[in-house]
């Protein structure tokens, strides 16, 4: 058995990403809660209590004034009544995915599962299922690595709107029901990060200083830990809590008890743990985490992309992002030596929508012809060659227009693998990134076969099929003598 984890960097910062979490590349994250309720996006659980936002005009209109009806009640309206985790997890698998994460509970405090430390959870309200056991169930069938996403960790300055009042119109200073020492337990007693100045501005601080918070926030990670045993576990954060002048104690608290925890189950770690600080005395502990968007060259540390399709929660008015960009998306990932965990929309009946389906069955098109250039897959000494870039900007997923000089390589057992990233007009593929000692002994275009190449001087001129195998990115298959 593996030598256990103190809770200090020393000790954490010796951490080894397991291969598992290296081999699988493409992850399916199920975002989903009672924020799905209104199909109106993400944070609706905050700014239904911000006089005057989109979401709090909606919510006045469509169920009424937050003094009468609040965020307790949206969670009482979500029932998952058509929730199957087992067909979802099937078209997941299908559509490319090889782990999976559930949301424990985002910034609403509201847990998806049968929580013994905090009433508020899906088992006693709402849907009357434990959503999280449901989808681990799921996720054992296929033998996919199971994950969880902890956003607590920054509810308890997030969720500070359900203390206010309206400051105009016939509502005005009747307080929301936020302040209702009743519902304590759900909307927390935080009225030290209450400023009715700022309310409605940027969250401020992200994670608190809260000393008796900090102490839940723990108590909570130990029994998500003991009831899952997760093979990786997400913080919506950098590492908490950080302190001035150091601190994160609670963070590397949790972390070595994931980390044990996996070593006592398994013999070894095999535990993943990734949050968003991206100082690297920092995130070290684990795998560094980016929200929507990418890092700009190959990372000698494995790391993970998390992204959805559309709005974070659904959003009857969003746009998806189409195959393609996904695609695009996760071959530029896995080239820097990363991973994409995509998020998956629900309606708050559990299903997903006709344009997720064709989404994911696109998807499943594409990984049985270029699936062996991804999974188990390391980057090569470049992550690619040609004119374009894509974005390297936080939350800014901007399309790439890339053209026929782009390409992206991953490598496996010898070969070579290089993805066109927009297909050459011309039907000969063009490639400068080897070099003149590199002799090419066979090109294959993945899903059809053998294809014509010359070398001369590294640049290697690859002759494409009139018919390419799949409409979105094709990959060659590059072996040397």
């Amino acid at each position: 058995m593996s030598q256990r984890f103190e809770a200090t960097f020393d000790s954490l910062r010796t951490y080894q990403c397991p291969e598992w979490f290296r081999d699988v590349k493409f992850g399916i994250w199920s975002h989903w809660g009672p924020q799905s309720v209104p199909m109106f996006g993400d944070w609706y659980a905050r700014n239904m209590y911000i006089q005057g936002s989109p979401q709090n005009l909606y919510h006045v209109r469509h169920y009424g004034h937050p003094s009468k009806f609040g965020y307790k009640d949206i969670c009482a309206l979500w029932k998952a009544e058509n929730f199957d985790p087992d067909e979802l997890m099937d078209l997941y698998y299908r559509a490319g995915a090889r782990y999976f994460v559930a949301q424990a509970m985002h910034h609403d405090n509201f847990f998806n599962y049968d929580s013994k430390i905090h009433p508020f959870n899906s088992v006693n309200i709402g849907p009357g299922k434990d959503i999280c056991a449901l989808w681990k169930a799921a996720a054992d069938k296929h033998n996919m690595p199971f994950g969880l996403t902890e956003h607590l960790g920054a509810s308890f300055s997030w969720w500070t709107t359900n203390k206010g009042s309206d400051s105009y119109g016939p509502y005005k200073g009747v307080p929301y029901d936020g302040n209702d020492p009743q519902y304590a337990q759900l909307y927390h007693a935080n009225q030290e990060h209450v400023d009715p100045a700022k309310h409605g501005g940027p969250v401020q601080p992200w994670l608190t200083s809260n000393k008796e918070f900090q102490a839940k926030w723990f108590s909570v990670m130990k029994e998500l830990v003991d009831k899952f045993h997760p093979n990786l576990l997400y913080s919506d954060s950098g590492l908490p809590f950080e302190e001035e002048g150091g601190g994160f104690q609670p963070g590397l608290d949790a972390v070595s008890y994931l980390y044990n925890d996996s070593i006592q189950v398994n013999g070894s770690n095999q535990a993943v743990y990734t949050q968003k600080d991206r100082r690297p005395e920092i995130y070290q502990v684990g795998v560094l985490d980016i929200e929507k968007s990418q890092l700009p060259g190959v990372q000698e540390r494995p790391w993970q992309t998390d992204t959805c399709i559309g709005n974070w929660f659904y959003d009857a008015k969003q746009p998806y992002k189409h195959p393609d960009q996904i695609i695009e998306m996760l071959i530029d990932i896995v080239s820097k030596n990363g991973t994409m965990l995509l998020n998956v929309l629900q309606r708050p009946d559990g299903t997903i929508d006709d344009e997720a389906r064709y989404i994911l069955e696109e998807l499943a098109t594409w990984f049985p012809i270029c699936g062996e250039a991804i999974y188990g897959t390391r980057p090569w000494r470049v992550f690619g060659e040609g004119d374009t870039r894509v974005t390297i900007d936080g939350f800014t997923e901007n399309k790439t227009e890339w053209n026929s000089s782009d390409y992206r390589f991953t490598q496996k057992d010898g070969a070579l693998y290089a993805f066109l990233m927009k297909a050459p007009e011309s039907g000969v593929a063009v490639l400068k990134s080897l070099s003149p000692s590199e002799k090419v002994a066979s090109v294959e275009l993945l899903g059809a076969g053998p294809v014509e190449f010359v070398q001369s001087f590294g640049v290697l001129t690859v002759q494409l099929p009139e018919q390419l195998p799949t409409q979105y990115t094709n990959c060659l298959k590059i072996r040397f003598a």
